[in-house]
């Protein structure tokens, strides 16, 4: 929590308690939230969670749950036969609850396909006191339904890729103002929304701090990690049904040290070991000078390394008291021999962030240097929406950026992996870290929060594809594709071109070849009638 005048505030917190000045935000409860995933694919029966935060603070029991789902229209122009009823859940439970913090499920059985708010009640009981509430028990913020999607069709892919959340945090990231989902939830919610992986990003600082006081420090970081890694180890690889269940991945987000000294942000993907960073971890007051320089980091580890929102936007107490700052081109290490390899610049919404970070790819393609483009979400246990707060000690807000496998990530998987024997029968093997990390070393990749888009090699060129379908948008309002000349010097062009092979308005399935003779690379972007959106990586023109 901040007192810094202006500083936006991203995490609530209601557990602050001072004598002057005063919080209207504390309250002697445990935190409680209905939370669900935003979407639920074909196969997947709908279900949310109950999470309770610091009941071992306040133990409370939950007494019984009433959920009345509604049916929401999404699009003005639809029309119905007739409106369809209410869907109402009600839930005697009578738990109670101790712990730091629990995810209880609640089953909503088969329901149609289709939009829905989840209008959530819940009442608790504790000391002799009972109190109900709508949505979560967050004090001065007005409660807000859940929103999800029950798909009639899973999201379009590639075929042959595997999709990921490239950014996302568990409970070892938990501290006073922030909160994550254990990796069992995470991957269950991953299942739910369609994705093949998740690479578990907790911070490096977070797993240098004990769990019962996340302001002391613990004796060593490692213990903190290594149960992380054992926690994902346990996690199953088929479900129920024989299906196979999203690979979970314990990587890292490690604070580092800039060109200027400032603190930046590296995601790792499934690091070998720990990796030291904790210069902005603002458990050290004004001490918050870089701890590792990102050359430092990326010296200890052979494992993927990205740079985590590069240009985010931020406010005066991250800039000036935990020194936080801006990726530079000399920070990506090029030259070095293990260098960063993608731009996380899509961090769960298409803000300013998105724009710099965007161009700063495109700059370096400029140069001949082909990073790969991340998308990711910074998920904090966010699995639908998340709070914030608006005025320090005085009003909370709610937003639905930031929502756990919303942009994804998704990687084209080397076509040998289908068949590991010697006979001519093509096999499908479960997902391993080696086809991730193979993937990740090769440079066909998209981006997106809806459609695919992607392209392939042919000896004619490249061909892009893209498709989408009703639940992402329908037809597309666009695809272009842009191309970067070589200029009669051998250079390259100092700004890329639309390529006439891009189309506007057109159907949800189109197969673009494009002339590439004379061109250094070639991609594509696209966009969907209800503006879901999709990136592809740079086709470097052999």
């Amino acid at each position: 929590m901040s007192f810094w005048p202006g500083e936006k505030l991203r995490y609530a917190e209601t557990h602050f308690k001072f004598k002057l000045p005063w919080s209207l935000l504390y309250k002697p409860w445990p935190e409680i939230i209905f939370d669900a995933p935003f979407q639920f694919v074909p196969g997947v029966e709908p279900y949310l969670w109950i999470v309770v935060r610091d009941a071992d603070r306040f133990p409370t029991t939950i007494k019984n749950a009433e959920i009345v789902l509604k049916a929401r229209v999404q699009d003005a122009r639809s029309t119905q036969d007739a409106p369809q009823p209410d869907i109402v859940i009600c839930k005697d439970m009578n738990i109670e609850v101790r712990e730091q913090m629990k995810f209880i499920p609640i089953a909503l059985g088969k329901i149609p396909a289709g939009a829905y708010e989840a209008h959530c009640k819940l009442t608790v009981e504790r000391n002799g006191k009972s109190q109900t509430f709508e949505r979560w028990n967050l004090p001065r913020l007005k409660p807000v339904p859940l929103r999800f999607k029950v798909l009639n069709e899973t999201p379009p892919i590639a075929p042959g890729y595997a999709a990921g959340e490239m950014h996302c945090h568990t409970h070892y990231s938990a501290d006073h103002v922030e909160y994550g989902a254990t990796p069992e939830v995470l991957q269950l919610a991953a299942k739910a929304v369609g994705l093949d992986f998740v690479n578990c990003t907790d911070h490096a600082y977070d797993f240098a701090f004990t769990q019962e006081d996340y302001t002391k420090e613990a004796d060593s970081p490692v213990p903190r990690f290594q149960k992380l890694r054992e926690e994902i180890a346990a996690l199953p690889v088929k479900d129920e049904n024989g299906g196979d269940m999203p690979l979970m991945l314990a990587g890292e987000e490690v604070s580092a040290g800039n060109s200027k000294g400032e603190n930046v942000h590296m995601t790792v993907l499934a690091p070998e070991g720990y990796l030291p960073g904790l210069g902005d971890c603002g458990r050290y007051w004004l001490e918050n000078r870089p701890t590792r320089s990102i050359k430092q980091i990326l010296n200890m580890t052979e494992a993927h390394c990205f740079a985590a929102h590069p240009f985010q936007q931020m406010g005066l107490l991250e800039k000036f008291v935990f020194r936080r700052g801006y990726w530079k081109p000399e920070d990506l290490q090029l030259k070095n021999k293990h260098s960063i390899r993608g731009l996380q610049f899509w961090n769960g919404i298409r803000d300013e962030g998105f724009k710099l970070g965007r161009e700063f790819w495109i700059n370096e393609l400029s140069k001949g240097n082909y990073l790969l483009p991340i998308g990711g979400n910074d998920a904090h246990g966010d699995l639908n929406s998340m709070t914030a707060v608006d005025l320090p000690l005085i009003s909370l807000k709610h937003t639905r950026a930031h929502t756990f496998g919303n942009v994804r990530t998704v990687v084209k998987l080397d076509e040998r992996r289908e068949t590991r024997d010697e006979s001519d029968a093509k096999q499908e093997f479960p997902l391993t870290l080696a086809d991730i990390n193979a993937a990740f070393a090769a440079d066909n990749c998209y981006i997106t929060d809806g459609p695919a888009l992607w392209w392939e090699r042919n000896d004619n060129g490249i061909t892009f594809h893209a498709r989408s379908n009703k639940e992402t948008g329908g037809g597309f309002r666009y695809i272009r594709i842009y191309g970067r000349r070589i200029q009669p010097n051998g250079k390259l062009a100092p700004e890329e071109e639309v390529m006439i092979g891009s189309q506007v308005a057109t159907p949800d399935h189109a197969d673009i070849p494009v002339a590439t003779l004379g061109f250094a690379y070639v991609r594509a972007e696209c966009e969907t009638a209800t503006r879901k959106f999709a990136l592809t990586s740079a086709a470097r023109i052999q």
